[in-house]
């Protein structure tokens, strides 16, 4: 059976990758920052890992113990909403950190037997965000932006070892519009200046009540681009994806 290490399993899109690929019968390897095994039912194909993608050792762990895989996708990542000029370096250097470092530390960890096999495929998840500028996202749009590029020179790089890199780009779903969990942060960082657009942000979170994407839709446009070899580098998931994607081009 084809395996795929996901990272980014506690929840979302990642979940929902894990349990579409076990339930088509391929070995899932799901890792997250603070395991718990009793997310996903237990299955014989199913491996669950710790994993930190911005600890390196972490990383090396996680790698090793998973063994042999066909499918690297990389979906962890967070957000905090803030406006550019408000947003500590702290939180700024973790977005990066876990965004863009961590899916470069997952590559470069994968890719030596994917060259050595000259087979298998990368896949990573970015964000709609990066198709269309808004406020209170430049950060977090900049980290996802960065992987965009990472992805775009890996897949002409790694093209020569027969292994394929995608892009997958979700639209507006609780993880991507940072749902409920933003938006005390978000009021944290009014003043007087900022305070009317981070209302109408705040409005715009709480009004927006059905998710113009569905993890389900995440996950098959990886599973798409996993079992497909003619799937197109970036694929859209998610209505408003799709057309900020026409639009962008």
């Amino acid at each position: 059976m084809p395996a795929i290490l996901i990272t980014g399993c506690s929840s979302g899109f990642g979940l929902e990758t894990s349990q579409l690929f076990l339930d088509r019968g391929w070995d899932v390897v799901a890792t997250m920052r603070t395991l718990d095994t009793k997310i996903i039912p237990a299955c014989e194909r199913l491996r669950m890992l710790q994993l930190d993608v911005t600890d390196p050792a972490s990383v090396g762990r996680a790698v090793a113990d998973a063994g042999p895989i066909d499918v690297l996708v990389n979906n962890a990542g967070f957000g905090v909403p803030s406006p550019i000029e408000l947003t500590e370096p702290n939180v700024a250097r973790a977005m990066f950190e876990t965004n863009t470092l961590g899916t470069l530390a997952m590559i470069q960890a994968v890719l030596p037997s994917f060259r050595e096999r000259r087979s298998g495929v990368v896949i990573n998840v970015s964000s709609s965000t990066t198709l269309k500028s808004q406020p209170m996202v430049g950060v977090y749009r900049a980290s996802k932006a960065a992987v965009n590029s990472i992805t775009e020179t890996l897949a002409v790089e790694a093209r020569e070892f027969g292994v394929r890199a995608h892009l997958v780009i979700p639209g507006s779903a609780p993880e991507t519009r940072f749902g409920d969990n933003g938006i005390p942060h978000l009021r944290g960082r009014d003043n007087a200046d900022y305070g009317p657009m981070i209302e109408r942000m705040v409005a715009h979170m709480r009004n927006q009540s059905e998710p113009l994407t569905h993890p389900s839709d995440v996950a098959a446009a990886i599973w798409r681009c996993a079992t497909d070899p003619s799937s197109p580098f970036r694929l859209a998931a998610g209505r408003d994806a799709e057309a900020l994607m026409v639009e962008a081009e």
